[in-house]
């Protein structure tokens, strides 16, 4: 692990949170969330990586030279149309694409998702933190699947908005 890795996860016990994440990669301003969908990176490892630079046709993330730099969003003015491909293409599982603008009360929260059986359109589901903690209620929102997204699954979820900067997986209810 590198120097920055490990002094992030050792001042947050080895759960990176958000003051982390904001070192690392930046965190976007609350103006910019209000602007649409925004690509949100949570690595904080320099490690030789930059699939997430190279497929976003926006230019919006940017690793640079080296090439072990830890990703930045370059978003200021709002392009990210919420494509899910920073999503898909990242090894890590460390890329997220939230909307605080899904409506007044909501945001939604893209996120990879590796596991079967798939949840389902509307389905009611626990928001869970960096840490596994269940935080909130939500629902899914839309499941995606299939070539086109390199085979990796997109399961957007939807939280109460005041959740949104740190829900990052969901816990499905028990049947």
């Amino acid at each position: 692990m590198t120097k920055l890795g490990t002094a992030l996860l050792k001042k947050s016990n080895g759960i990176i949170d958000l003051s982390a994440i904001t070192r690392a990669n930046g965190y976007p301003s609350s103006e910019r969330f209000s602007k649409g969908p925004v690509p949100i990176i949570e690595c904080v490892e320099e490690i030789p990586c930059n699939p997430c630079e190279t497929v976003c046709k926006r230019n919006l993330i940017k690793v640079g030279k080296p090439i072990t730099n830890c990703p930045m969003l370059v978003d200021p003015d709002g392009g990210c149309t919420g494509c899910a491909q920073c999503i898909v293409i990242c090894p890590g599982l460390a890329v997220f694409v939230i909307d605080k603008t899904h409506s007044a009360d909501e945001a939604s929260i893209a996120l990879p998702y590796e596991e079967l059986p798939l949840p389902e359109k509307g389905e009611k589901i626990l928001g869970v933190d960096r840490g596994g903690k269940v935080v909130c209620e939500g629902y899914v929102h839309s499941v995606l699947s299939g070539k086109r997204l390199n085979h990796t699954n997109v399961v957007t979820i939807v939280v109460p908005k005041e959740y949104a900067d740190n829900v990052r997986y969901l816990r499905r209810r028990e049947s």
